[in-house]
């Protein structure tokens, strides 16, 4: 005899977990089954508790707290999604939020087939990505430290007329000259900022670099390169980002998954098309656009055209991957 499926909708915080159960059937029972602490003693016993004579589907929304419960619980033999908070279904008038509400929703939509889930990384996959994220921290604290040394020097009357950051930047920057002591103090720990920030970009970047060869997706980071711009960076940035691309069915889904589709609005004889939507990973946006069409089209101004050079590299990214 089949068992019969309990959906479960968990609503997860740092301390807690507020519990939902939708039976299966469009008039199954749906109640709060109530709040568990959020430890992986606590989920199991949970677990073990519902389990006898009944499938359990689990689902929460991606979050801080990452893909921890989704591993336990699907370590453990039970289905478990990790679903879009972004692509959810919420209705316009709602006004009233609880986690009470939230897990009953969760458990109701999942039970209706109604809720997107996001790809979940394997652990190695997502350390390298934390990596590749930490280089980008501080390639903006890098950005951030270099406009506070610029708007320093502006607001004195000083600047460099010529491409900035390099030796014989810094040797002007070492000859400055200014009227205040204390102007002195501020501009050596701007410069101290500055090559510190640079320096844990170079360090991270090392670190990504040594960390390659043992990836499981190497191979594709390596054919990346091949294209022109195409630094070791960006490509581990981007595959990193993407994960396994063979989950795109067609371009068109990596277009939309990266924010590079036009926003339209259109009614009746009314057709209006925008800029791109940048809805999705704009870690990827980024290193694909810049990293990518820089380098290959510098003067590429026209939206249409871009968006089907990247769908056209969308293409590409497939063939390599397959």
């Amino acid at each position: 005899m089949a068992k019969s499926i309990t959906y479960v909708g968990l609503d997860v915080h740092k301390d807690t977990i507020v519990v939902a159960l939708a039976e299966t059937g469009l008039r199954g029972e749906v109640r709060e089954h109530g709040k568990i602490a959020n430890t992986p003693t606590a989920l199991k016993a949970l677990s073990a508790k519902l389990a006898p004579g009944r499938e359990l589907r689990f689902c929460y929304e991606a979050g801080p707290c990452g893909y921890t419960i989704q591993r336990q619980l699907a370590g453990t033999g039970h289905d478990c999604a990790v679903v879009a908070p972004s692509l959810i279904p919420r209705k316009p008038g709602e006004r009233i939020k609880t986690d009470r509400r939230d897990a009953i929703n969760l458990a109701k939509m999942h039970r209706a087939g109604e809720l997107t889930p996001v790809w979940v990384p394997d652990p190695a996959h997502e350390a390298l990505r934390d990596l590749v994220r930490a280089r980008q921290a501080a390639v903006r604290t890098l950005r951030q430290a270099r406009q506070q040394l610029s708007g320093f020097l502006l607001r004195q009357g000083q600047h460099y007329h010529r491409p900035g950051w390099t030796q014989l930047h810094r040797r002007w920057l070492a000859s400055l000259k200014f009227e205040q002591a204390v102007h002195h103090i501020v501009l050596e720990d701007c410069i101290a900022a500055v090559e510190a920030a640079t320096a844990r970009r170079d360090c991270l970047e090392a670190h990504i670099e040594a960390a390659l060869p043992e990836w499981s997706l190497a191979a594709v980071m390596q054919a990346l390169q091949a294209l022109r711009g195409v630094s070791v960076v960006a490509a581990a940035t981007l595959v990193a980002e993407l994960g396994d691309i063979t989950r795109f069915t067609n371009p068109r889904q990596l277009m939309a998954y990266l924010g590079l589709v036009p926003a339209e609005h259109s009614s009746g004889r009314t057709r209006r098309q925008g800029g791109i939507t940048k809805a999705g990973n704009g870690a990827a946006r980024r290193m694909l656009i810049d990293g990518f069409l820089r380098e290959a089209v510098e003067t590429v101004e026209d939206l249409a055209i871009r968006t089907h050079l990247l769908r056209h590299l969308a293409r590409r990214l497939a063939d390599l991957e397959g």
